[in-house]
């Protein structure tokens, strides 16, 4: 049996990106498999009775190592913020290609803890900074060093010690730029150096708290429990920052869907499912019923998607116990047709990542696929005609053609670069000033301009005779040309209109990084937890890989 991949028209409009869900794709989790044989050292730990000062982590494997090289700073409780524009951090981050020596550490020690401002070299390979959870903080310090464990239900509430506030790579500052290390198979995979350095970063964090508490009372500390340090993760706080990445890397974002879309398609093809794999995927259900209610957030909007969640899930678990047998031809692709119809797009996005959970021989060749070099893609083939490029448009961007942008609620918003905040941000278009600033974010009202242009033009014109004349253009003509030959490429919805909801755009990201617990604290912004639940570093080369559904403390 042939299964269809799925209509693009319906899988890139935002509201069901913005219901993804963590999988055996998302980074963190294929960061950690793809390093779990790595060797493992703090190599460096030179903090003070108060816990500042430097560390070195390190992972090895035959002659490549990778340095996490980290500075704890005392800062006022003034000077701590969140915000890009903060210019002092509890600690700061970077990752080194090798091995830092004295010299090294001391250029780094006077630069990292700059961030923007500071310059790195060529050896650096990323950059970060991180916030305490000040209270969590300074209260496991406290249970610590008199001899008992912090209280589980305030560390379940938070879910971490630090939590970042930016992780940089590629070039910025002086980091070495993305051609030096590219063809490493060890990091072929999105984000791996990231996700090397937020996962080190979490351990920093338990050394820490040990240190400080063993110092403030040497006779009667013990250390943080295993079992709760594996049940703490890495915070982030993620605006609209981030929002821009999906739309400006179009191929990325294509190879990212289609691996998913892919593993879908050929999971509904298994004729038949051995009983091993079947209870694995119930399983994962079942135990992740209890990590969902345990989602702290006071949202209205995201305690609504998972009351709906937890309603879909036990009438699908009914479905399964009571009249569904996996024993027939094609039993995941029944199921994903009953879901299809019976349930939320929220739950049909969760059961296709745990889907996944039994078939690493299907995921593991799809995950080398998910990165892109853009640069391929990026010129315009100006020998195609007028009529070519209208035929894409009509067949690609069906839903967007449907829009109309002379309506005020379709034009509502725009996209801007906030001078003060150094970030992206979005305002009324009607309210506020500085529209003239826009930036080129709106790809649907600028499709459907180019498509009524493309109507009162001579089919037979070249696309380089068209720009000619009309520059303005260029951008969404690339896109165009993207979207024929990467079909997941591009956002199927508006992303200027009054209805927008930019966390949509967010959560459709962090899921692919492997967010866990999205707690919005508006339709701009929300925190989540990374790693949560994951194995410690020297647990790495035997570990549960479905640890992501079992219940956090």
């Amino acid at each position: 049996m042939k299964v269809e991949l799925r209509d693009p028209n319906i899988i890139m409009k935002l509201s069901r990106l913005g219901s993804f869900h963590q999988s055996k794709l998302s980074f963190l989790r294929s960061f950690l498999n793809e390093f779990k044989d790595w060797e493992y050292n703090r190599d460096l730990f030179n903090l003070d009775h108060n816990g500042y000062g430097e560390a070195v982590y390190s992972f090895k494997k035959n002659k490549r190592i990778y340095s996490l090289v980290c500075f704890a700073n005392e800062i006022r409780d003034e000077e701590r913020s969140d915000r890009v524009i903060a210019t002092k951090w509890d600690a700061a981050f970077t990752l080194h290609d090798g091995v830092p020596d004295k010299k090294d550490i001391e250029r780094l020690k006077n630069e990292v803890p700059k961030q923007e401002i500071g310059r790195l070299s060529f050896k650096e390979l990323t950059l970060s900074r991180a916030n305490k959870s000040v209270r969590v903080f300074n209260h496991v310090i406290e249970k610590l060093s008199e001899g008992k464990q912090p209280d589980l239900n305030l560390l379940s509430k938070v879910g971490y010690l630090y939590r970042t506030t930016a992780v940089y790579g590629s070039g910025k500052f002086g980091l070495a730029d993305r051609f030096r290390i590219k063809n490493r198979d060890e990091i072929n995979g999105p984000f791996r150096l990231e996700m090397m350095l937020v996962y080190l970063v979490r351990q920093f964090t338990f050394d820490q708290v040990n240190h400080i508490a063993h110092h403030k009372n040497p006779k009667t500390s013990v250390k943080l429990d295993k079992k709760i340090c594996k049940n703490l993760g890495i915070g982030n706080s993620t605006g609209l920052g981030m929002a821009p990445f999906i739309v400006n890397h179009p191929t990325l974002l294509n190879n990212w869907i289609l691996s998913r879309e892919i593993a879908l398609k050929k999971i509904r093809e298994i004729k038949t499912v051995d009983k091993k794999d079947s209870d694995l995927f119930i399983d994962c259900i079942k135990n992740s019923l209890i990590n969902i209610t345990s989602w702290n957030t006071d949202s209205e909007y995201q305690l609504n998607k998972i009351k709906n969640l937890l309603k879909d899930l036990k009438k699908f678990l009914n479905f399964i116990d009571n009249r569904f047998d996996f024993k027939i031809n094609y039993p995941f692709n029944q199921l994903y047709l009953w879901l299809d119809k019976e349930t939320c797009d929220e739950c049909i996005e969760y059961i296709v990542s745990i889907m996944m959970e039994p078939y690493n021989k299907i995921i593991e060749p799809l995950i080398k696929q998910m990165s892109s070099d853009e640069n391929k893609y990026f010129n315009i083939p100006s020998h195609r005609t007028v009529d070519e490029l209208r035929n894409i448009i009509e067949k690609k961007y069906k839903n967007i053609l449907k829009i109309d942008f002379e309506k005020k609620e379709n034009i509502q918003n725009f996209w801007f670069i906030s001078k003060n905040k150094e970030e992206p941000r979005l305002a009324d278009r009607f309210d506020e000033n500085g529209s003239e600033l826009e930036q080129p974010l709106a790809v649907a009202r600028d499709i459907k301009k180019l498509y009524e242009k493309l109507l009162t033009t001579k089919n037979s014109l070249k696309i380089s005779e068209f720009l000619y004349k009309n520059s303005e253009f260029r951008h969404v003509i690339r896109r165009a040309f993207i979207v024929e030959k990467f079909p997941y490429s591009e956002i199927q919805d508006n992303t200027i209109s009054k209805d927008l909801m930019p966390i949509d755009m967010l959560r459709l990201k962090l899921s692919f990084f492997g967010a866990l617990k999205f707690d919005p604290r508006s339709d701009k912004w929300l925190r989540i937890c990374m790693f949560q639940g994951a194995p410690l570093p020297n647990e790495l080369k035997n570990y549960d890989e479905q640890w992501v559904y079992r219940n956090n403390f």
